[in-house]
């Protein structure tokens, strides 16, 4: 039995509705763990919603409403876009959940009795925005003189009594994480961020604040409530049911997988492996630091007026059609450029002229010149042979290779040449003219395309489930065959022998036309 695999998002801030980035890092996620089931592991996939913090506080405030209303209203709009998505998440987490808050106390408690916990006063930079302190040095001057962090967000002086965490004690335990496990963090661009951040060396980190009361309070100063990254950190935790020594807790940790933004490299390749550290429990395996997207290559922002709703984009171009756009686009942990005319190019060039098209001509032949019926193989020539060795090679070793390590684009390129080798290779078999010619070859030629576009389809199960389903349920593969491994070439002919028949078949992917407005 292959090993667990314990996967997570970030968990999402909801002072406002989901945007495009919360989509795709959650469908990148979400490709990882249907990947892994896939090839048979035990997967864990937990993503939700980080609620707590003053930014929550004052939004509500803002409003009219209280932080708990507001989390309640948020959270659901996450859930439901995840939902609409296709997002086979395990676990929804909430940071407001009693559960959460016990695991979060538990967490404090050990790092305190390692003492690494003390009481003193903060004084210094602090941008609610980004919930991070940052020291005078890290600040940029903005337009106007004011001081801005280095995200470019407002920061505020702030001084309070606060409870600190002796993070300076583990710079050169992080340092020896980095040089021993150079793939803890990745890419290799974000890990050498981080190590320059802790070569510089490292101050003790504020970790509570008593200026506002939403979050979880501290162990034994009801009147603290703590950092809000403690807190949103501890939910990797939380979801196995820490800190009781659960089934889950003894399968699924240490995490294999964290999946992030760029933006919070920090939190979780500094912070979060030194509080672990206190604790003493496992570190995860990796963090993967994903880079942003950009909308015509501009950071989406309110006062742009260019904030995407991903479940708008989802219901405009198919759920399927966006997951496979935004994994195929640009290379995972780079920032990417999306826009509406390249959504549309790629979905018609790719998914409908050459996939959808090949499996709607190949079908459509099996149906009009066979009955319907499966052709039978009558002896295979080098042309099917290559077809079968180059999509075997690309179905079995190059996808999985490249989706395991995270390159999704990759894998879609590979995809994407075997999809070419079918067409090539209908255009020069051309079985149309072999219905009159040599009806037998050109009852060969069908049968092997038929098995090849069962692989590609298997294969890019994890991009496209709805869509690749419904094909492979056309088709009559079972689900039993529905892995690289065992969606060979064996089980054709006793599908054939079954009498098995096809249903008229339907289009996959419809021709996208430009949305109004959009120009073309």
């Amino acid at each position: 039995m292959a090993d667990p695999f314990y996967l997570t998002t970030a968990i999402h801030y909801p002072n406002g509705k989901p945007h495009i980035g919360h989509a795709y890092e959650t469908i990148a996620a979400d490709v990882l763990a249907r990947f892994h089931r896939q090839m048979g592991r035990e997967v864990r996939f937990q993503t939700g919603t980080d609620e707590h913090g003053l930014k929550m506080a004052q939004k509500a405030r803002d409003l009219g409403t209280t932080p708990r209303a507001l989390a309640d209203e948020m959270s659901g709009y996450f859930r439901d876009l995840f939902d609409a998505l296709n997002i086979s998440y395990d676990r929804f987490i909430r940071t407001s959940e009693d559960e959460h808050h016990r695991a979060s106390q538990a967490l404090w408690q050990a790092m305190e009795a390692k003492g690494d916990l003390y009481l003193d006063r903060y004084e210094g930079w602090y941008s609610i925005r980004d919930e991070a302190y940052y020291d005078e040095s890290e600040l940029v001057d903005g337009e106007g003189g004011d001081k801005l962090s280095p995200q470019g967000t407002p920061v505020e002086w702030t001084v309070e009594e606060s409870w600190f965490f002796r993070l300076s004690a583990y710079q050169d335990k992080l340092l020896a994480l980095f040089n021993e496990q150079p793939d803890f963090v990745r890419p290799e661009s974000r890990r050498n961020e981080v190590m320059r951040f802790v070569e510089g060396g490292l101050r003790d980190l504020s970790i509570s604040r008593t200026s506002f009361d939403w979050g979880v309070k501290v162990p034994g100063a009801e009147d603290h409530v703590m950092y809000v990254w403690v807190d949103a950190l501890t939910n990797y935790l939380t979801g196995l049911g820490y800190p009781d020594p659960t089934e889950d807790m003894a399968k699924f940790w240490p995490a294999d997988l964290h999946l992030i933004g760029k933006d919070i490299t920090r939190f979780h390749a500094v912070y979060w492996p030194a509080f672990l550290m206190s604790a003493d429990i496992a570190l995860p395996k990796q963090v993967f630091a994903h880079g942003f997207l950009l909308n015509k290559g501009q950071k989406e922002s309110k006062s742009l007026g260019n904030v995407t709703d991903p479940g708008e984009l989802a219901d405009l171009y198919g759920v399927d059609t966006l997951r496979y756009f935004l994994l195929r686009e640009f290379s995972f942990g780079q920032d990417g450029s999306y826009s509406p005319q390249a959504i549309v190019n790629r979905s018609n060039s790719e998914l409908a002229n050459s996939f959808g098209n090949l499996a709607q001509r190949t079908l459509s032949l099996v149906f009009k010149n066979c009955d319907a019926a499966l052709p039978p193989i009558n002896g295979h020539t080098k042309a099917d042979n290559a077809l079968f060795e180059h999509v075997g090679r690309v179905v079995r070793d190059e996808m999985p290779k490249a989706f395991a390590d995270l390159a999704f684009a990759q894998a879609l390129e590979s995809w994407m040449s075997a999809v070419f080798a079918c067409n090539a290779y209908v255009d020069s078999e051309a079985p149309w003219a072999l219905k009159k010619t040599d009806p037998q070859r050109m009852e060969t030629v069908l049968a092997t395309l038929y098995i090849c576009i069962a692989q590609l389809a298997v294969a890019v199960i994890p991009v496209m489930p709805e869509s690749m389903t419904k094909l492979l349920d056309a088709m009559g593969v079972g689900a039993d065959l529905r892995t690289p491994e065992a969606i060979g070439s064996q089980w054709y002919s006793s599908l054939a022998e079954s009498g098995f028949t096809l249903e008229k078949p339907q289009g996959l992917f419809p021709r996208l036309d430009m949305p109004e407005g959009e120009g073309g």
